[in-house]
């Protein structure tokens, strides 16, 4: 192959991004606790750097919400979906719901977050039935989706192994990770990423943070799920976008590597998988 020539099997060159800015890629902003300081809680978020958040949605009452904070706040892009902790939400219009909501407005760059959660409830046909039309939607739509995936593992990579196999998986992130590193490396297998949040944070997270040290570093994304999971030493207290630097020192700290590299390389990879430039926000 001589040097002019364009191999088109090659990845696309990472996104250039400015020395110390991040993506928060999974918040929520629309809870009451934002209500009376979200001025403030965006002042700060610009003052640590983050200079784009994907907001995360879990059901589709939710949606004209977002869509009027993606209009007051120019840096905020966001995902249309149920929740698998919400089936009652899904009603017999809902794909199409979510398929004009996601047509109709260019920041819309994810379906989800939609998933699989064994832990709080055992409806696994429940959610399986809610689960696989988002999926497909994801695959028709050619958007990423946010999986939510806890204690269900095991049949969530069994769906999208299956989907793999006749070429309807869609790509996509796993969310907040707390699985082992055996799990993540069947996710990746699939050309998915991982997302690490507050929880990397935890001093009893162990199998996360084996996962940070593993996960290639083209395929892990930084998030803060605010307001939950607030990282130490804020654990217990409201989480919020400017607190996703403390998920980027900690993932450098266990992969021994700078935090201008872990900020430079989560805020690619997140700009890779929701197609979007900061140029554009």
């Amino acid at each position: 192959m001589s040097p002019t020539t364009i191999d088109a099997t090659a990845p696309a060159a990472p996104p250039a991004v400015a020395e110390g800015v991040l993506v928060d890629s999974h918040c929520h902003l629309v809870f009451r606790n934002f209500e009376e300081d979200l001025d403030a809680v965006r002042q700060r978020w610009h003052e640590a750097g983050v200079k784009a958040l994907v907001h995360a949605c879990v059901e589709p009452s939710e949606i004209p919400a977002i869509r009027a904070l993606a209009d007051r706040l120019p840096e905020l892009r966001y995902s249309v979906g149920v929740h698998p902790l919400d089936t009652e939400h899904w009603q017999s219009d809902t794909a199409a719901v979510l398929s004009r909501a996601a047509r109709d407005d260019r920041r819309v760059v994810a379906i989800g977050e939609l998933g699989l959660d064994l832990f709080r409830q055992k409806n696994l046909e429940e959610q399986l039935q809610v689960l696989r039309p988002q999926l497909d939607l994801a695959v028709e739509l050619d958007l990423p989706v946010i999986i939510h995936c806890r204690d269900a593992a095991e049949p969530m990579l069994q769906e999208l192994r299956e989907r793999a196999g006749r070429g309807a998986c869609p790509r996509g992130v796993m969310h907040c990770w707390g699985g082992t590193p055996e799990e993540m490396r069947g996710f990746l297998e699939l050309g998915f990423f991982i997302s690490f949040s507050g929880t990397v944070t935890f001093p009893k997270a162990t199998d996360t943070h084996a996962c940070a040290c593993e996960v290639p570093a083209d395929r892990y994304l930084v998030e803060t799920d605010c307001p939950f999971l607030a990282p130490v030493p804020r654990r217990g207290k409201r989480n919020e976008p400017a607190y996703v630097r403390a998920v980027a020192e900690r993932v450098a700290a266990l992969r021994q590597e700078p935090v201008a590299q872990v900020c430079r390389t989560s805020t690619a990879n997140a700009l890779r998988l929701f197609g979007f430039a900061l140029d554009d926000v």
